[in-house]
């Protein structure tokens, strides 16, 4: 579909839907990459558990943030489908 073709709600539709995802993969950047890699040194001096932090992070705290994204995501998604009456019946 050209973008002339478009409507002012399918272009909201897809402004919308970029912009979840923009905000999701920002949450995954951070969590996967500044708390995981960058910030795990400076994170190693708290412990949980008996573990220093930044392991914690790094191994087990972004699987549970990533898992949780995908949930968060999908209904996200899912209000945004039916603002915009795209949504499965």
């Amino acid at each position: 579909m050209a973008t002339s073709d478009m409507t002012a709600s399918g272009i909201a539709y897809w402004k919308a839907t970029l912009n979840l995802l923009l905000t999701v993969l920002a949450v995954w950047f951070f969590v996967g990459y500044v708390l995981g890699i960058v910030a795990a040194p400076a994170l190693n001096a708290i412990h949980l558990g008996g573990y220093p932090l930044g392991f914690w992070v790094c191994q087990q705290g972004s699987m549970y943030v990533f898992v949780a994204l995908i949930f968060i995501f999908a209904r996200a998604q899912g209000k945004i489908d039916e603002k915009f009456d795209v949504h499965e019946q």
